[in-house]
């Protein structure tokens, strides 16, 4: 898998797919890499470049010093798909991932011509709350936060299924500065002003059980932009493209559909 020097740092990077078929990119959430989408590949139309990326901090990309900005997020990923040549992509964001394609669409709509928001919002908690977790990370890792993450991340059933244990360990891998970094940049961020000027199709997903951006903090921002719908998955929390892969794929093919994408 390539590495790209980008904005300043090492992004690591993959693509999947058809190369001439159309874009579509993954933006994944905090506290997880380009592998949170590995369950729904096998279960999306054919002919699509299917781009992934590690957000800054993330997986094998470089770790640069806490704290980062959104702004800085937002050009890793225009800088990538500049890098790839790329216009007119599908940006699929989900959670942060879903931040930062808001951002990107505010910012360079030449690049993107649809958006799924999922499991996101145009603001995400409170100062104090992310502040709390950028210093129990600094102080005592990710293993003191994983508990509870687990149980905001994943619905009842899932939670006991033996899955459970990869999603944790990658969580607990994620290098404390890397988190530390993506938490302050969701801290300072506020796009419902920015979102709330957006007019492309969009497509909101949000799980019945998600303990961190619940259905209506997604349902909030989806209505900020005019003509975009909003889906409901049942019985998963805040990653359903892990706990219901197909379901979520079918999701997203018939937004690709809607929209001319396939």
């Amino acid at each position: 898998m390539p590495f790209a020097t980008l904005n300043g740092i090492q992004i690591h990077y993959r693509e999947d797919g058809d190369p001439a078929g159309a874009p579509v990119m993954f933006l994944n959430s905090l506290g997880t890499d380009m592998r949170l989408w590995d369950p729904i590949l096998a279960h999306l139309p054919e002919g699509l470049r299917l781009i992934r990326a590690d957000m800054r901090g993330h997986g094998q990309t470089e770790v640069p010093p806490a704290p980062y900005a959104m702004g800085q997020l937002v050009k890793d990923a225009e800088a990538l798909l500049d890098h790839l040549n790329v216009k007119d992509a599908l940006v699929v964001g989900l959670s942060i991932g879903g931040m930062v394609a808001q951002g990107l669409a505010v910012k360079r709509l030449d690049l993107v011509r649809a958006l799924v928001l999922s499991n996101t919002a145009a603001k995400i908690g409170s100062p104090k709350m992310w502040d709390d977790r950028i210093d129990t990370a600094a102080t005592k890792g990710l293993t003191a936060l994983s508990e509870a993450t687990m149980t905001r991340w994943f619905s009842r059933d899932f939670r006991i299924r033996p899955e459970l244990a990869q999603w944790r360990a990658l969580f607990e891998a994620t290098p404390p500065t890397g988190y530390a970094g993506c938490a302050a940049a969701i801290k300072g961020t506020d796009f419902y002003t920015p979102t709330s000027g957006l007019r492309l199709p969009t497509l909101g997903i949000a799980g019945s059980e998600d303990g961190s951006t619940p259905p209506d903090l997604v349902r909030e921002t989806v209505e900020l932009i005019p003509g975009a719908r909003m889906e409901l998955l049942r019985r998963v929390g805040h990653l359903p493209c892990v706990e219901k892969p197909v379901e979520y794929a079918q999701l997203l093919s018939n937004f690709m559909k809607e929209t001319g994408h396939v």
